[in-house]
């Protein structure tokens, strides 16, 4: 155990605890835009109040996420001082886009949105909640922008005089193919996760309103589930074809990583796709038990006879091409990941499919049971996401930067060489002080958010919400 792997556990550790928050924002911020969007349209007022209560979840979210943001991008210079000389003039660009752009943006108008609702005019105030959303989103495309990069890269030159990476063209950085095929499927993964919560919470929260006799709110918050519950299954068909699409480019970019990914020690035609392995996938790959025949030659080729390069022909072409040294993934790290990402996204659509028959034609869920396995399905979707990283990042291996397979091979980096030259301790304190910070937070945010998730829907007055459109009246802020 030396400061390289506690480097890269504390990065993996605080960016998986990180995007536990960053898709429930991205997700949760629309849905709360629509409940406000449905009142300004409607003037019912249950939308107003489902906009209230689901917006106090986001902004508890986006606080903590914040926090835990901010230190992520800390992270590069404390304890990856190397990989940052070496692709900061690349790296750094759409991060600071999404700093002082994106983000600014964003949390200017959720503050308008905040304190504005009996300052603003509704039609203004509508719109700030709807910037917000679109910042989110904006901030995730910068995101995925400096990610892709590193599974990618494209838009640089090599600098041989200082050793590192040199961008040429912005613009091919921003419409990176694999920038362009990520994206959706975290906006649809996020989608999912938030409509997923939104769902549960309803459903519970109908039931119980029901049973202490608040019918106004179990009403209302059964409108909220059902909605949720369509956005969930429109969102999760997204998942699934922006999914297929990623993975298609993936095999062509980093063919390592989905031979991993289905165990495939040797190529081979026609390749199926394994459903589970039972053996040690760590020693011998080829220990696949259940296939689906064809399937993952298709993903990748478009047909179910294509060819599919193994993981062994493909370490000896990248030893070849590259050195000496070890190309291979953590097999069983890659196989599962993969698998439980998927596995766990399918709980998802069996909560929309239920639920939507459950609550058809005005019914109202009262089962106690039922509605507590309603809440169990909630971190599926975040277990979904963070194994879907953990396969996309640690199949990326040994690379910090994975060489373009059609030029650009200078510009590679591997991820024991990014590494800051810090000891071993003092790497080991900063991981152990995180991890019981972020520890707290993670209790400080359950807390609140099952607090106020409990509550039942506040009390408005649409009347004292405005001023209207075209009332005139200056704007004053009193504090």
């Amino acid at each position: 155990m030396d400061a390289l792997t506690f480097a890269r556990l504390q990065f993996g550790t605080l960016t998986v605890y990180h995007f536990f928050f960053v898709p429930l924002t991205m997700g949760l911020v629309p849905l709360v835009a629509g409940f406000q969007t449905a009142w300004y349209r409607t003037g019912d007022e249950k939308w107003l109040r489902l906009a209230k209560h689901f917006g106090k979840l986001f902004l508890i979210t986006f606080t903590v996420g914040l926090v835990t943001g901010i230190v992520q991008e800390f992270q590069f210079g404390m304890n990856w001082s190397e990989y940052s000389r070496f692709v900061g003039d690349v790296f750094g660009a759409p991060l600071a886009i999404e700093g002082m752009a994106a983000f600014f943006v964003e949390s200017t108008f959720l503050g308008l949105w905040v304190f504005g609702w009996d300052r603003l005019p509704r039609l203004v105030h509508l719109a700030c909640i709807w910037v917000v959303a679109l910042g989110t989103w904006a901030s995730a495309y910068f995101i995925l922008a400096a990610n892709s990069f590193m599974q990618h890269p494209v838009g640089v030159t090599y600098d041989p005089t200082w050793n590192r990476a040199q961008l040429t063209d912005i613009g091919a950085l921003l419409t990176n193919s694999t920038t362009l095929a990520a994206f959706p499927h975290v906006i649809t993964g996020a989608l999912v996760l938030a409509s997923t919560g939104v769902a549960a919470l309803g459903l519970w929260s109908a039931a119980r309103s029901r049973r202490q006799g608040r019918e106004d709110d179990a009403l209302a918050f059964r409108a909220a589930a059902r909605v949720a519950m369509v956005v969930l299954l429109v969102s999760g068909a997204g998942v699934a074809v922006s999914g297929d699409a990623q993975a298609r480019l993936m095999f062509e970019q980093q063919p390592m990583k989905m031979a991993a990914a289905e165990a495939l020690c040797e190529s081979e035609d026609g390749a199926g796709f394994s459903l589970f392995a039972v053996g040690d996938v760590g020693n011998s790959c080829d220990v696949r038990q259940v296939t689906v025949p064809g399937v993952t030659a298709f993903l990748a080729t478009n047909s179910f006879s294509g060819h599919l390069e193994g993981v062994n022909d493909l370490q000896r072409r990248y030893g070849e091409r590259y050195g000496e040294g070890d190309y291979v993934p953590v097999l069983p790290v890659t196989y599962w990941s993969f698998r439980l990402m998927i596995g766990f996204g399918v709980f998802s659509a069996l909560l929309a499919v239920v639920g939507l028959w459950t609550t058809r034609a005005g019914r109202l869920p009262l089962s106690r049971r039922g509605t507590r396995l309603a809440l169990l399905a909630v971190p599926t979707p975040f277990l979904a996401n963070a194994f879907g990283w953990i396969f996309t990042e640690m199949g990326r291996q040994p690379w910090a930067v994975a060489p373009n397979p059609t030029g650009l091979d200078a510009v590679r980096m591997l991820t024991r060489d990014g590494v800051s030259p810090v000891g071993t301790a003092t790497v080991l304190t900063s991981l152990t002080v995180f991890t019981l910070v972020y520890g707290v937070l993670a209790v400080v945010w359950f807390s609140l958010v099952r607090r106020y998730a409990a509550q039942p829907l506040p009390d408005v007055d649409p009347d004292a919400i405005g001023p209207a459109a075209d009332d005139d009246a200056p704007l004053t802020f009193a504090y």
